[in-house]
Parts: C-alpha cells; sequence; structure tokens
C-alpha cells in the first residue's frame, strides 16, 4: 500500500459498522474466549478479518505486535484496540470491557462455591470437554496466523528460533521480542524484502474492510489527547487505591490487594504465565491468601472459563480477603477482593491502548518500524505454538515434570498419566475443525456436551 494510503486521515462516520452491531459481536466473541490468549486470539481472527471482513489482515497483526509488546492480556487489548479504531473511545471500552465479562462472572460464581463448598470438582467437571475444543482451536490458531505471518524462511526462522528459546530456554518473553525487532529494523533499514508487506490468501486487504486502509480523524496522535487520556485513567486505576490507603491503612487487606496487583498490572509481559509462579509465591508465602495447592485449583476455573488467564488473579483477591475480612462478612468481604483485584488489572490496559494506539497507528507507515513489527509477528507465532504445546501437555496428560540438562529446561509428559477421554475429545475436536471446518461455538458446544456426558457416566 502506498503511504498516503494509509495514514491520511478519513472524516466523517468511523465506520461501516454500527455500534450497535458491533457491541454484540464483541459480546459473542466474549462468550466464545475460551483457551488462553492463542484461541481468543485465532477467534476473533476468524470473525473480525474472515468473516466480518472488519479490518484487514495486516492491520489486525500490526495491532497485534503492539498488544503483545504491553503488559495485561493481550487478547483483550487487542478487542480494545480493535472497539478503538471502530468506534472511538466508547468502542474500545464496550469491547474491552465484554471481553472481561463473562470470565469474571464466572470466576465470582465458582469462587463462591469453592469458599462454600471447598471444592469445585462437580463445577469444574461442566468444563472438561471444553479444554479439548480448546485445543482444537489453539491448533488452528497456529495454523492460520502462521500461515499469513510466515511469509518466507526468514521469517519461519525467526519463529522457530522463539519457540525454542521460550519453550527449552526458558527465555524472557520480552526479550525474545526485543531481540526479533532488532532484527527486523536492522533489516528494513537495510532494505531487506524479507520483513516487507501483508498477509497473503483470500483473506481481504483494507481497503475491503469496513474500516478501510486510512487512519480514522480520532486516531490521529494528539498531545492534548494523551494527556487527558492518561490524567483519567491514571485516576481511574490508582484514585481507589489513594483512597484506600488513606481510609482503611496500609496494613488492610484490600490495601494489600490493590498495591499488590497493580504492580502486576505493569509487569505482566508475555501474558499470565509469566507471572503465575510469582503470584503463587506471593499470594501463599508472603501474604497467606491461599494455602499450598489453591493456586492451582484457581488457574483451572481461569483456563475452563472463558476470558484472560490473567483473571486466576480475580480468585487469589477474592480468597485473600475472604480470609481476612475484617468486619464484613467473608463473602462480602471476597467479592469486594475480587473486584478490586479486576479493577487495577484491566483499567491500566485500558490506558496502554487509549495512550499509544494512534502512535502505533502512525507508525504503521515507518518501513523499518514495520519491519521491526514483521519479524515481531513472526516471534509471537512461536510465542503461541510454545503456549500451544504448554496446554496441550497439561490438557491430555495428568502430570507434567520438569527436565533439565545444562542450559535447557523444558516439560515432558508422564506417559502413564494420559487422559484417554481428552485425548479423544481433542482428536475429535480437531477433526471437525480441520477436516469438516465446523466453526468455534459448534466445536465448543460439542464438545462441553461430549465432556459433561463423559464424567456422568464416570460418576
Amino acid at each position: 500500500m502506498s503511504s498516503s494510503a494509509s495514514t491520511e486521515p478519513v472524516e466523517g462516520p468511523e465506520s461501516a459498522v454500527s455500534l450497535a452491531e458491533a457491541t454484540r459481536i464483541w459480546a459473542k466473541i466474549a462468550l466464545l474466549s475460551f483457551g488462553g490468549p492463542a484461541g481468543q486470539i485465532a477467534l476473533m481472527h476468524r470473525i473480525l478479518v474472515e468473516e466480518r471482513r472488519w479490518i484487514g489482515e495486516a492491520r489486525f497483526l500490526h495491532a497485534l505486535n503492539y498488544c503483545m509488546l504491553l503488559p495485561g492480556p493481550e487478547a483483550q487489548q487487542l478487542a480494545t484496540y480493535i472497539g478503538w479504531l471502530m468506534h472511538r473511545t466508547k468502542g474500545g471500552l464496550i469491547a474491552g470491557t465484554l471481553f472481561v465479562l463473562p470470565g469474571f462472572a464466572a470466576i465470582m460464581i465458582l469462587s463462591w462455591i469453592y469458599a462454600a463448598a471447598g471444592n469445585v470438582g462437580a463445577v469444574a467437571a461442566l468444563f472438561f470437554g471444553l479444554k479439548a475444543a480448546v485445543l482444537a482451536i489453539v491448533a488452528d490458531a497456529v495454523r492460520r496466523i502462521g500461515s499469513r505471518a510466515l511469509r518466507n524462511n526468514v521469517l519461519r526462522g525467526i519463529a522457530a528460533a522463539a519457540f525454542v528459546a521460550i519453550f527449552f530456554f526458558g527465555v524472557m518473553f520480552p526479550l525474545i521480542v526485543l531481540l526479533a525487532g532488532m532484527i527486523g529494523y536492522l533489516g528494513g533499514r537495510r532494505g531487506s524484502g524479507a520483513f516487507s508487506g501483508g498477509g497473503h490468501g483470500p483473506e481481504p486487504t483494507g481497503a475491503e474492510t469496513a474500516l478501510g486502509d486510512r487512519i480514522p480523524a480520532h486516531a490521529v496522535p494528539s498531545l492534548g489527547w494523551a494527556l487527558r487520556i492518561s490524567a483519567v485513567f491514571l485516576l481511574l486505576w490508582l484514585g481507589p487505591l489513594a483512597l484506600l490507603f488513606a481510609t482503611a491503612g496500609p496494613d488492610s487487606v484490600f490495601s494489600k490487594i490493590g498495591l499488590f496487583f497493580s504492580q502486576m498490572a505493569v509487569v505482566t509481559f508475555g501474558g499470565a504465565y509469566a507471572v503465575l509462579a510469582y503470584v503463587a509465591q506471593q499470594a501463599v508465602e508472603t501474604y497467606g491468601w491461599l494455602a499450598p495447592g489453591e493456586m492451582l485449583d484457581g488457574l483451572g476455573m481461569a483456563e475452563t472459563t472463558p476470558g484472560p488467564l490473567i483473571m486466576v488473579t480475580q480468585f487469589v483477591g477474592f480468597m485473600g480477603a475472604y480470609r481476612d475480612p475484617g468486619g464484613l462478612h467473608p463473602m462480602v468481604a471476597g467479592t469486594l477482593g475480587g473486584l478490586l483485584t479486576t479493577w487495577v488489572t484491566f483499567t491500566p490496559c485500558f490506558l496502554w491502548i487509549f495512550l499509544g494506539a494512534p502512535f502505533v497507528e502512525k507508525l504503521r507507515d515507518n518501513r523499518a518500524l514495520s519491519a521491526a513489527l514483521s519479524a515481531i509477528t513472526a516471534a509471537v507465532v512461536g510465542v503461541i505454538l510454545n503456549l500451544a504445546v504448554w496446554f496441550a501437555l497439561h490438557t491430555l496428560f495428568g502430570e507434567v515434570r520438569e527436565v533439565e540438562t545444562g542450559p535447557l529446561s523444558f516439560d515432558v509428559p508422564v506417559a502413564a498419566s494420559v487422559d484417554l477421554a481428552a485425548c479423544a475429545l481433542a482428536a475429535a475436536a480437531l477433526v471437525a475443525t480441520f477436516r469438516f471446518r465446523l466453526g468455534a461455538p459448534v466445536v465448543l458446544a460439542g464438545c462441553a456436551a461430549a465432556g459433561m456426558l463423559w464424567w456422568a457416566v464416570g460418576h
């Protein structure tokens, strides 16, 4: 595309799609957003790029690249970014909020049951089949995004190197992104064609989509806008925390929850897996919010409910306040703790998008920076593959052990712990997805029904 085709602002209506229609689609995506970032990104790509043709392939990947660089859940931030592009700040707030709501409600209900009954075994069993469906969705994500982002051997090599680095050597995600970006930037500066161009295949180009190729008028960078939006969201994010410290004091469990998860909100690069071990350690050993092993129960809730995996922090905040309620009823305290945790975790996500996205849109025509983002996209494919393998190992096997050999450190399944029922459901989901091209809602519903039937027969 030419420079003028993509950077000249467009006046008039923000989008050919009405806000009411967009809200319905964002609600649909939110209800189907199982399987962590890989499955969620695949779902959004299928609906927004392929089916609805709201946004072009290259622009989707450009937005995804930026969101992968941010702390916090990249899929939720991608929804916020596209919602903002389509319908200004209101659209971003609707898309980002709806993305979180189903998971928030589900984990809150499961937390109530957990606190009252001591476990959620029967409830979690209802989600057993969903994991198999999610495996198929994640595998489809790797295939779809990889086939379009990895256009040549250079980009395929970057993706492979990223997978090896994160899976076998435990290299931190930000470092992988930084190295990939540097490689792409230098390649772009030298005029390398390996990092140029967008995706390929039948997917729509920008000009063929509802959004079009140009930058909407509201997406043009503005210093005044940046200052205003920063002030508003910093107040929304840190204002409640300051109020808690002033009224309840620093020793209140709510002050501790607000401060701890506000800190987590700015260091969760690379997704939830990068910080879950630290959160679990602090919650158990430092604060005493959870008993040993309970973090896995919360992780199971987050993995089998829609929404970002980082929603597991809501369970941590709930249990922390439930066990130290002060003068409140434990259930009331737990509910407030879960609400507070969710607020300080996700409010910054809107700030990162509304503040940075206009500048990121402006950079779409900078050849060197676009090359850097193309390389980052390739690295992201490797990271998504790593998430897919991680999810497969923990879905198909009951036990996984860590192997350390020199600098290598990776997980291998314990063969004796294989879950044959999960394998059978996963195979059926893969056939339904790849052979019969059934949509995610059908596959999810079918696997959920099969999983519940299997559990009912076994109990």
